[in-house]
């Protein structure tokens, strides 16, 4: 593919601003810079970029190491660096003229001495290039060109401003007309600005022709796919190997390998992936939090942490942190071990189960409660830290100056919070509202899983200790809350790890909680925030038994109409969306009123509506779809259920299956289909029983207890209508 130019001429010394959109290294080892100019030109330079690392061990073998080394292109010398606790030793450096060429020799070091110990080695060139130049991926920056090289670039704002500049970017939507695991799709639709084009895949030559006119034309910097990882650039390279999709024509589109992998507590299967260069791509089926935080929490995301945004778009939020981590380590010049070294000290079962305790739970009052507030910690956990100094070289020393993580997460923190200031500023109608909601949800996530690594065991900088600290003190000061809300008269209905739940009689405005805020911020010394107050609130018992509380299933409605629920049937991803949207417009239906026991009957018929709509076919068979994740391979089950069931349907169909993949299926009376099935097919009173269940869950506590244990009866199945469903 003849790609427009990137880089016009330019006279020798030119000095330009724009944005730094990305860097990435070619095939003969020199790093390139995608910079976007001001003007809104695309300039692909390349710039010198020296990269240095270090090799630890016995002297006898550092010196063979040094020996191994004979490419005069690398420059050999011995440092004296200190790690993360401040321990210096005498290294070996090594520093390489491109980053490609070090990660060469660094492979091959540790290949031929693996017994050594390896420091920045692996940090990933987007958080090395960050941390040496000041200037963050998106920044807006001046550059200064000498011919077709970059010479050098000056940040002119930080990756923690509030309102960054925006670049110019052009986005391409792709999207095919079918799921591609199931049915070869017959054409697909490209949405470029103002225009769309809707191109069908047969003929071939056709296609290619038009595809390649369109991308020639708009020239894009963002392509956003579904199913463009999986499907769309592995079917361009297999039809098309001479179009080349890239903006940077010496390089071709790079794929990764799919894979599955256990993280969070569950089984993740992430698609191969398909990078580009001069140009992202993100596939939003592929992309781990895309749906929650779009392409500006994405942009935010690549913005801090200083990885590319196709990786940042892909990984999970932990990535992110170890970047950030890293970029910390990076400017305080501490040593960051490819492998980690320091093991958890050897404890006692009694001290095991005095410190390995988790986060406090104080179970719910089972039942409806009028007027109750919820008082939620401000990011409890990475406050703990930053406010108690918690990280591993500080731990047990008191008055010690501010560790890596506090010094990682205080920007972060201060940050998120003044977005979400700004945001409560704004009135909902504001058009920069649903940019701000984006961007401090992508550093929520960040903040979320900062916790978590801090007693991973692969952590760089992690240390199961810290992380009991960190949980110790979370409990202590959920019990000075309480007691604070005890001490003014208000009754703590619910506990859960870093918020409550409390009553008192005579508040319902959210004006009568401010002096109990300002108590538990004084006492605790962390702030908290008013999650809002609810006109009623459900506490909800187990499924199995009606006296025993479930911490995280309830469900309410605040003062000013919003729902929150925890623990339904909506919230569960395997669940129908006809299913799901039932339950939430009885929860709707419930909000109307101060008193939902009035909503019952009206909620009660609404069900009975809705089950009319199944007996009468009358629901798109879409909206009947159900997901499932599996957890292994089909065959691995002893028992198989829906999801090893659908597994072995669509392997019969040719589809590869993981662990790990988002599989989709219905109930009909013969079984489990992959496939949409015909109307008449579908087993009707299974989809009656779900949707009954999703209504009981809501509605049983507002029943009488007689009233609770009567089933509504499915009476509308007795007489069958022929009437076709939507497919």
């Amino acid at each position: 593919m003849n790609n427009p130019p990137a880089s016009p001429a330019l006279p020798m010394r030119s000095e330009i601003s724009g944005w730094l959109m990305d860097v990435y290294t070619r095939p003969n080892g020199s790093l390139v810079c995608w910079l976007l100019g001001e003007d809104g030109q695309r300039w692909l330079l390349p710039m010198d970029f020296p990269v240095t690392f270090y090799a630890a061990g016995h002297n006898e073998s550092l010196r063979q190491a040094w020996r191994t080394v004979t490419d005069p292109a690398v420059h050999k010398t011995r440092a004296v660096c200190p790690d993360l606790y401040g321990n210096k030793q005498v290294l070996l450096a090594l520093t390489a003229p491109s980053p490609a060429q070090a990660r060469a020799l660094y492979h091959q070091l540790s290949a031929t001495f693996p017994h050594l110990d390896y420091y920045n080695a692996d940090v990933p060139l987007g958080v090395r290039f960050l941390a040496h130049t000041g200037v963050p991926l998106l920044g807006y920056c001046r550059f200064q060109i000498d011919g077709e090289r970059l010479l050098s670039l000056e940040a002119l704002e930080s990756p923690w401003d509030l309102a960054p500049s925006q670049p110019p970017l052009r986005v391409m939507e792709l999207n095919c007309s079918a799921d591609p695991l199931l049915h070869p799709p017959s054409n697909l639709t490209l949405h470029c600005g103002a225009w769309t084009y809707c191109l069908a895949l047969q003929p071939l030559r056709a296609f290619l022709v038009n595809f390649r006119a369109i991308l020639q034309r708009y020239d894009p910097d963002v392509i956003l796919t579904d199913y463009g990882d999986a499907w769309f650039f592995p079917f361009l390279r297999q039809v098309a190997p001479h179009l080349n999709p890239n903006r940077d024509s010496t390089l071709s589109v790079a794929f990764q390998r799919e894979r599955s992998l256990f993280a969070y507590g569950q089984v993740l299967y992430r698609a191969q992936q398909a990078h580009l260069f001069g140009r992202w791509h993100i596939d939003r089926r592929n992309a781990a939090l895309f749906g929650e935080i779009g392409l500006e929490g994405i942009l935010e995301l690549a913005r801090v942490t200083g990885l590319g945004v196709q990786e940042v778009a892909r990984k999970s939020p932990g990535a992110g942190i170890t970047a950030l981590q890293m970029l910390t380590a990076l400017r305080d010049q501490v040593l960051i071990p490819v492998a980690k070294a320091q093991a958890e000290a050897s404890r006692t079962l009694n001290d095991l189960i005095h410190h390995d305790r988790g986060g406090m739970v104080y179970q719910p009052l089972i039942g409806v409660h009028k007027h109750v507030a919820e008082i939620d910690f401000t990011s409890m956990y990475p406050s703990i830290m930053v406010h108690h100094n918690i990280s591993p070289e500080t731990l047990g020393q008191s008055g010690a100056a501010p560790g890596l993580i506090p010094r990682t997460l205080r920007p972060l923190l201060e940050k998120r919070t003044a977005l979400k200031r700004w945001l409560r500023s704004l009135d909902h109608r504001d058009c920069r509202a649903p940019s701000l909601q984006a961007r401090q949800m992508a550093l929520k996530w960040l903040l979320v899983v900062c916790f978590g690594y801090l007693g991973y065991k692969n952590a760089r900088f992690g240390r199961v200790e810290s992380h009991e600290a960190v949980t110790g003190i979370s409990r202590e000061l959920l019990l000075q809350a309480k007691e604070t809300a005890e001490e003014l008269g208000f009754t703590v209905l619910h506990m859960y790890v870093d918020s409550l739940f409390v009553w008192r009689e005579g508040t319902a405005r959210e004006e009568d909680f401010t002096p109990l805020l300002l108590a538990i911020e004084r006492q605790t010394g962390i702030p908290v925030t008013l999650e809002g107050v609810y006109r009623w609130l459900v506490f909800l018992p187990a499924k199995r038994h009606p006296r025993i509380p479930v911490p995280n299933r309830y469900f309410g409605a605040f003062k000013d109409g919003r729902l929150k629920v925890r623990g339904l049937a909506l919230r569960r991803h395997d669940t129908p969306r006809f299913v799901a949207e039932t339950q939430r417009h009885l929860l709707n239906l419930l909000a109307q009123s101060e008193n939902p026991e009035e909503q019952v009957e009206a909620a009660q018929a609404f069900t009975k509506a809705q089950l009319s709509r199944l007996a009468r076919r009358d629901v798109p068979v879409s909206d009947l779809k159900v997901a499932v994740k599996l957890r292994q391979m089909p065959e691995a089950y002893l028992r198989p259920g829906p999801a090893a069931q659908a597994a072995l349907r669509l392997r019969e169909c040719g589809v590869t299956i993981r662990p790990g993949m988002r599989l989709f299926f219905w109930f009909t009376r013969q079984g489990i289909s992959v496939n949409p099935p015909p109307p008449e097919a579908l087993d009707l009173e299974r989809y009656a029983r779900l949707v009954q269940r999703a209504a009981d869950e809501v509605l049983d506590v507002f029943k009488a207890p007689s009233a609770r244990a009567t089933q509504m009866r499915l009476e509308v199945f007795s007489a069958p209508v022929s009437v076709s469903l939507t497919a």
